[in-house]
């Protein structure tokens, strides 16, 4: 069983637009005739730029090899260049590739691929959603709107979810880390009061950031929210300062959870040898793929950590996810989006129900890919799938922070 082929899908979500403006779908066919699917999150480049990347990576390491040997499938890419260090777009690429040999693994040996990580742990995944508007939600009102929130949350308890994020904190820029504006603050413990009212001990509230503030900023903002009792308080520093998250987190009341921008277990190992974080949360498309994930689990699981996988992305990343958690006894819970084109580009093959998702059945990831449908919606735009602001915090007239969600038309 060799590695025979490569193909690339950039496909874009219909409006509204949530899990960014594009997502980047390989499909890997063995020379048996053996397919699989995974999905890349990387967005440092342009999407015609990281074609490119995951092309190179594949010709250089993948092509002609076993799908099996994923450890040395890892150990040359992660050693590209004469390099043996983390590379946000290099391990983007080759954690979607490695994503898809998993699929391929499974589907050959007519298993979940839980059951090749390990076997079940969890017979169900607890699953937390972000606050969405509702349909008589405007926009942008909706962002900062606690009374909005509160409803939208309420109405997820009413779906059985058991935990909700949110994150009015105001902007994320390119300037790097900066002291929140009191009305940030302000604003950010009127979405937790309103949202602990209407929901009550039904659901746990998931404080998020973007890496937005200082330590003293995030120290500030961590006081103002921790009344409400906030089960998280997600990346309040920027990625790139991983030693300050023990700081934070030593004078922080709230469990510090991080993780989405980070890649490889060499960057998750120094946020627990430090005590920075105790909840992680990678993103496979991004952190190393399943069997560098599974790795950043059994590390955290010896420093008394839990994991959430993260999703801002398409449904191939949110299966990856879940085969993750089924497997992994420090689970805490997955991160799920559901919008009608998530759920037709996989045929409804993963669902939440009542809050939980339950454990796969179906060989390799579990799910069934629409590629024509993918291919029915290429990426056309100019735009990255997430991208940060140029303008500052807003001091005198407040921020509306739209949660990092693109804005699209109908």
């Amino acid at each position: 069983m060799k590695l025979q082929d490569l193909d690339i899908i950039v496909t874009a979500p219909p409006a509204p637009g949530w899990g960014g403006r594009y997502w980047i779908l390989v499909k890997l066919t063995t020379a048996c005739g053996i397919t699989g699917w995974g999905e890349c999150y990387a967005s440092t480049i342009g999407p015609d730029a990281m074609q490119a990347v995951i092309r190179d990576v594949f010709a250089r390491y993948f092509e002609g090899e076993s799908p099996e040997n994923i450890e040395r499938l890892f150990r040359r890419t992660y050693s590209s260049g004469f390099t043996q260090r983390p590379d946000l777009t290099v391990m983007g690429a080759f954690s979607g590739l490695e994503i898809a040999c998993w699929d391929i693994l499974g589907k050959a040996r007519d298993r979940p691929v839980w059951a090749l990580l390990g076997g079940m742990m969890n017979e169900r995944v607890r699953a937390y959603t972000y606050l969405y508007p509702m349909p008589q939600h405007p926009l942008p009102d909706f962002w900062v709107s606690p009374e909005m929130a509160a409803e939208a949350a309420l109405d997820c308890v009413g779906q059985g979810y058991t935990a909700v994020k949110f994150d009015p904190a105001g902007p994320y820029t390119m300037r790097g880390g900066h002291q929140p504006a009191m009305s940030d603050i302000t604003l950010s413990a009127a979405f937790c009061q309103a949202i602990r009212e209407a929901v009550g001990p039904r659901a746990d509230l998931l404080f998020g950031t973007h890496g937005q503030f200082t330590p003293g900023g995030a120290i500030r903002l961590a006081q103002a929210i921790a009344p409400y009792n906030p089960l998280w308080f997600e990346e309040p520093i920027p990625p790139d300062n991983p030693l300050d998250f023990a700081q934070v987190a030593a004078a922080c009341p709230i469990p510090i959870a991080t993780g989405e921008r980070l890649t490889t277990r060499a960057e998750f190992a120094t946020l627990l040898r430090t005590g920075g974080a105790s909840i992680l949360q990678p993103a496979l498309g991004r952190a190393g793929g399943l069997w560098e994930a599974r790795k950043i689990a059994a590390l955290a699981e010896s420093f008394g950590a839990q994991i959430a996988p993260h999703l801002y992305a398409g449904p191939i990343e949110w299966a990856a996810n879940i085969q993750l958690a089924v497997t992994i006894p420090n689970l805490l819970m997955a991160e799920t989006i559901e919008t009608p084109y998530h759920d037709a580009l996989i045929k409804g093959s993963i669902r939440v129900e009542n809050g939980f998702v339950p454990a796969p059945s179906a060989p390799g990831l579990g799910i069934e890919v629409d590629e024509a449908l993918a291919r029915a919606h290429p990426y056309t735009g100019e735009g990255l799938h997430l991208q940060m602001q140029d303008a500052p915090c807003d001091y005198q007239n407040g921020n509306v922070f739209a949660g990092g969600a693109p804005v699209l038309q109908s």
